[in-house]
């Protein structure tokens, strides 16, 4: 991601222009109240997604509010949804006023005023979210009434989003243009699907969204349960009470068989364990057991069939190899 704002390179009197200023133009134009402008902190770093941004912010105390006015004078027709890592945070809008701490979510929206508000203790921090109103699948009736309000803890689907955008944030910067496309319209479908669970609307969702949502959680399962030699297509279908044939289907859409991605998702983990010198002293069976291939014989030869050479032989290289993405 890129550092858009780190108030902690500026006077300290510059600080509070610095970030009313640079979140005009990196989030939506508010007015602020400083409670300790003194001793005031932020930072701000983004990332492009299309037409779609993710933001990680921290900020020390202080209060925000966008007006009818301010609406009338800019509004970029944005919905934001964020996920409060730290501190505890508040949001009035719509007429509803909220308290939020971590891992809760919520929504609001650029053309509706809001006050909001970060309580401390020390520093707060979220996900951002934002992306133009056109681009969310639920029809207004149904999001309008949420604006403002806890959209939860982020579990389930909502555990689906946050870990999405964690890993976002962390990602490598090359991704291509078209990569960060994708990856903007597949937020944006989890977003819709962390809204329409609160809003007990999920049928509301298109169809292309369901499946996109569906992939993601599916895919998360599978991440968490890698070490589990007995699982395969039945064991996922099961844990997320869909046919076979459905979960077939949800894969082939991406290109992939379900049992395709279990394997490269499995050697994956293997590759970057071979190649740590902190683990050299672990034999390579018990690294293979590890991610789900508790026998040897098993482990070598889908090894082999995925690099073209043995996993001692990949240790001892100490280099990474390119590996065979055939599902």
């Amino acid at each position: 991601m890129m550092t858009v704002l780190d108030t902690s390179c500026l006077p300290p009197a510059e600080r509070t222009t610095a970030w009313a200023e640079t979140t005009a133009q990196a989030l939506v134009t508010t007015r602020f109240r400083f409670p300790d402008p003194g001793n005031f902190g932020a930072r701000i770093r983004a990332m492009a997604l299309g037409p779609v941004q993710l933001s990680v912010i921290s900020y020390a105390r202080l209060v925000c509010y966008r007006s009818p006015r301010l609406i009338r004078e800019s509004d970029p027709e944005l919905y934001q949804i964020a996920v409060v890592t730290s501190g505890r945070q508040g949001i009035e809008q719509a007429r509803h006023h909220t308290v939020l701490g971590p891992g809760e979510i919520v929504l609001y929206d650029s053309s509706r005023p809001f006050e909001a508000s970060a309580r401390g203790p020390g520093s707060c921090a979220s996900l951002v979210l934002q992306f133009p109103r056109r681009l969310m699948p639920l029809p207004d009736h149904v999001v309008a009434p949420l604006c403002g309000t806890s959209l939860g803890a982020a579990d389930g689907v909502g555990h689906v989003f946050r870990q999405t955008l964690a890993g976002l944030a962390d990602a490598e910067p090359d991704l291509s243009g078209p990569d960060r496309q994708r990856l903007g319209t597949t937020v944006v479908d989890l977003a819709a699907a962390v809204i329409a669970r609160r809003a007990d609307r999920a049928s509301a969702l298109p169809a292309e969204s369901r499946t996109a949502t569906l992939y993601q959680q599916i895919t998360a399962f599978i991440s968490r349960h890698l070490h589990d030699a007995g699982l395969g297509p039945a064991a996922v279908a099961a844990a997320h009470s869909i046919s076979m044939r459905y979960l077939h289907r949800v894969f082939q859409v991406h290109g992939t068989t379900v049992n395709g991605y279990i394997r490269r998702e499995r050697i994956a983990r293997c590759r970057r364990d071979l190649a740590d010198p902190l683990l050299g002293a672990v034999p390579v069976g018990a690294i293979g057991a590890r991610w789900g291939f508790p026998r040897a014989s098993d482990f070598t030869r889908a090894f082999r069939t995925a690099t073209g050479m043995t996993p001692t032989e990949y240790r001892s290289l100490g280099e990474p190899v390119a590996e065979d993405t055939r599902p």
